[in-house]
């Protein structure tokens, strides 16, 4: 009701009529302006502009639709860019890799991390400091290291496949050591992963397909293979709380 107030002061739409009770009274053709205006105002035509399309019969609606419709095509590339600046934020604050999209292609070539699982991983760890600075050495990575980092991965897991593919048991010597090697990865990389740390890292391996896919991406993954990682990184716990290794060397 305001809003047509201010129509009516302003002298856009004024009713044909009134009641005797002074009351605004608007006719068909008012009504059909009033669309006319709600139109233009969502397209975000500002009233003076409406104003001056309406009042003269002899206005080209077209041009000024053309040049909104410019105007508008020109705020939506400038949102779209203020929107990827945001997702590419929001991305380095869930993953901590800070690189340029055409670095990211040339590191991880056509691997794409799963930020719904980022993000939930942060809900469940994001309290610990383990996490944190997992996180901080991440956004602190150079390309190099993510080269390095993603070279020693890809190696350790070709050799995972083949322990696995040729039925070596999860508790046994080479199973262990790629176990131990893992967590030593781990902690070169971005925190220190006592065995406790390892096995719970672990068992969201074997929860979370999206996890897993951070290891062994799903066009390598073979089925059991996350539980066989799971059961080697138990055993290599096992054994260290056992013999009393060092935590996390």
């Amino acid at each position: 009701m305001r809003t047509l107030h201010h129509y009516d002061r302003s002298g856009l739409l004024s009713p044909s009529e009134r009641s005797p009770a002074g009351y605004r009274l608007y006719n068909a053709a008012d009504l059909a302006r009033l669309q006319q205006i709600l139109f233009y105002r969502e397209l975000g035509f500002p009233l003076e502009e409406i104003a001056t399309i309406l009042a003269d019969p002899l206005a080209n609606a077209l041009d000024h639709l053309l040049a909104r419709r410019d105007a508008l095509t020109e705020q939506i590339a400038r949102l779209q860019k203020l929107v990827d600046v945001a997702e590419r934020a929001i991305e380095v604050q869930r993953t901590g890799i800070e690189l340029t999209p055409e670095e990211r292609f040339e590191v991880f070539g056509d691997v794409v991390f799963d930020l719904s699982y980022a993000a939930d991983a942060h809900l469940k760890w994001g309290n610990q400091q383990g996490h944190q600075e997992a996180l901080a050495r991440a956004a602190n990575h150079t390309k190099e290291d993510w080269r390095r980092l993603m070279a020693e991965a890809a190696d350790w897991r070709g050799r995972l496949l083949a322990a696995f593919d040729q039925g070596l048991p999860a508790d046994g010597e080479e199973a262990l050591d790629l176990a131990e090697e893992h967590r030593q990865h781990i902690t070169r990389w971005f925190t220190p992963c006592p065995p406790e740390t390892h096995c719970r890292i672990a068992d969201d391996y074997e929860a979370d397909a999206r996890a897993f896919a951070l290891v062994v991406p799903p066009a390598e993954q073979r089925p059991g293979l996350a539980g066989y990682l799971r059961a080697a990184i138990g055993a290599n716990a096992e054994q260290r709380a056992a013999t009393g290794s060092e935590a996390a060397r």
